[in-house]
């Protein structure tokens, strides 16, 4: 691919919208309108592996780190819309632990505000469920490409061209001709058909539903190339009706940005 003159694909990942606090958790006031930057998701990684010990797959730590995957690729982190150079807020990470009926609970919290709790034994986060991604320097898989679209637009229902672009991906993780029956790309399409004809929104399955883990979904994975991003977005973007395909734009933070965004960085690393 020429370095010249960037692509569509490459022009829309540079404009999306960075992803705030109050849209991947449950936070009010300032923060929620506070872009998720890469230092804030490391400090919080960090401050979870000195209480767990480990990382921890759908953890606040893991949905920050996606989210700033996503903001550091667009240029979103350090640098406002007027190329002004704008500093980071040192926000108040903190990662605790408890015992509380004979369970040990560990809550995260950013400034205050709780955005995760595992409670052991059950050993699960709440209400954390959507998944990880990369970003410790380690090529960015087809999986966790999917699963940083599944945070960053995990609200969104499930459409046919959602469907059509999971499929693609999980085609080119796995080098098969078509997708497996029992796969993501297979789930994405039954959801896609259920939600066309649901009455209410709350009745449609969305893309965190499907996306979720999808590491583990996978047949087989590896790591995102340009090539992979390309056949993502052309199944998104060329076989919607919608008005915004028709002008051949992919969806914010979708299916197609995130493959692209994990490609550029593998790319640069």
């Amino acid at each position: 691919m020429s370095h010249g003159q960037p692509t569509r694909l490459q022009e829309e990942i540079n404009n999306q919208e960075p992803i705030k606090y109050g849209e991947v958790f449950n936070v009010s006031g300032d923060l929620a309108s506070e872009t998720i930057s890469p230092q804030a998701a490391a400090n919080m990684a960090a401050a979870e592996f000195n209480v767990l010990g480990q990382a921890q797959p759908g953890s606040p730590a893991a949905a920050m780190q996606a989210a700033a995957l996503i903001n550091e690729a667009s240029g979103q982190c350090l640098v406002g819309r007027h190329g002004i150079a704008e500093m980071v807020k040192d926000h108040g990470i903190r990662v605790t632990e408890t015992t509380a009926a004979n369970r040990r609970v560990v809550t995260e919290a950013v400034d205050g505000q709780i955005i995760g709790r595992r409670v052991e034994p059950d050993a699960h986060f709440v209400p954390m469920n959507m998944g990880s991604a990369a970003i410790d320097g380690d090529p960015i898989t087809i999986g966790e490409a999917l699963e940083a679209a599944g945070i960053s637009v995990g609200d969104k229902p499930v459409d046919q061209n959602d469907a059509d672009a999971i499929s693609a991906a999980e085609i080119r993780a796995t080098g098969e001709r078509c997708v497996r029956p029992d796969g993501v790309g297979a789930t994405a399409q039954s959801a896609a058909t259920l939600n066309s004809h649901a009455n209410r929104i709350e009745e449609m399955t969305k893309l965190s539903d499907v996306l979720t883990d999808a590491t583990d979904k996978l047949a087989a994975d590896r790591a995102v190339t340009i090539e992979d991003a390309e056949a993502v977005y052309d199944a998104e973007v060329h076989k919607n009706s919608s008005t915004q395909q028709m002008m051949n734009i992919a969806e914010p933070g979708g299916i197609a940005a995130s493959m692209a965004t994990a490609a550029k960085l593998n790319q640069e690393t």
